[in-house]
């Protein structure tokens, strides 16, 4: 039997692949392995890579579909993919490790806590790692850092991260800081600040690596992030509040910290200064 997979959770996947039946043989055939691909379908492949990036990387690359119709990142994605920027990617230990966050709640029905663990290397941003939880406290979202050998990273907050609890008065900027965490927050950017993240990540895209096994449920995220429509009107009213939101407003966040950041001196107080005597 043969198949292109779409969800990880299918009955398929979870039977043939995850878990599959003994004295079986599992193959995994693409277009490159035809040594008769035609021209004409490749000339199809390609023009789905160029107008429906948002199928092609299910359609043409055996992926699962991880991106919907008119999501803001699904050529980003498919090209980073197909220029080998999602692999291995390693920590590199003179630069300042980051934690770009969105903020959740403590409810059942709270908005999830999303965090990119990521580097600025030069002129190529470098994400190593992603986390997201639901209804979980601050302390949570803390000893998953200390865990994972974050807890000396540089944390960046969206502008509501200065905001004070209403019953606490305690904003996550303090507690991190209490915590023993160095803290920035970014600025409201005022209306129209969800585009703009998005304008920036996608300016930005082209020269990040990403993680492959760590950041897979981030990307997951960027890939379902999309425009909510109106199709009484056909009109775009703007990115869609739903379970995607949380880890794309974090990788927003992302990158216009990495524009505000002056990369030539941003991680010069990791490196050592050695003075030599002739």
């Amino acid at each position: 039997m043969t198949w292109n997979p779409e969800r990880k959770t299918s009955a398929t996947h979870l039977r043939f692949r995850v878990d599959p039946p003994e004295r079986s043989k599992i193959v995994a055939l693409n277009w490159r392995d035809n040594p008769w691909f035609p021209e004409k379908l490749n000339r199809q492949r390609l023009e789905d890579f160029a107008k429906r990036p948002d199928s092609y990387a299910h359609v043409w690359e055996g992926d699962f579909a991880t991106v919907i119709a008119g999501a803001y990142y699904a050529k980003a994605l498919t090209q980073a993919q197909a220029e080998g920027r999602i692999g291995n990617v390693g920590r590199d230990p003179l630069m300042t490790l980051r934690a770009h966050w969105d903020i959740g709640g403590t409810g059942a029905k709270a908005d999830a806590c999303a965090i990119w663990i990521d580097q600025f290397v030069g002129t190529e941003p470098r994400v190593l790692d992603y986390y997201e939880r639901v209804g979980q406290p601050l302390a949570a979202h803390v000893e998953w850092l200390r865990s994972r050998g974050y807890d000396k990273a540089y944390c960046v907050l969206p502008h509501d991260g200065a905001s004070h609890d209403k019953v606490y008065s305690v904003s996550y900027e303090s507690a991190l800081r209490q915590a023993g965490f160095e803290v920035k927050v970014i600025p409201n950017m005022g209306t129209g600040a969800a585009m703009q993240r998005i304008e920036t990540a996608r300016r930005l895209f082209p020269s990040i690596r990403f993680n492959a096994d760590t950041t897979q449920a981030g990307r997951d995220a960027l890939g379902a992030y999309h425009e909510k429509q109106d199709d009484k009107r056909g009109i775009g009213l703007g990115p869609a509040h739903d379970w995607s939101s949380h880890g794309s407003d974090a990788f927003g966040l992302m990158c216009v910290d990495y524009y505000q950041t002056d990369q030539r001196t941003a991680d010069l107080s990791a490196l050592e200064t050695y003075t030599v005597d002739y």
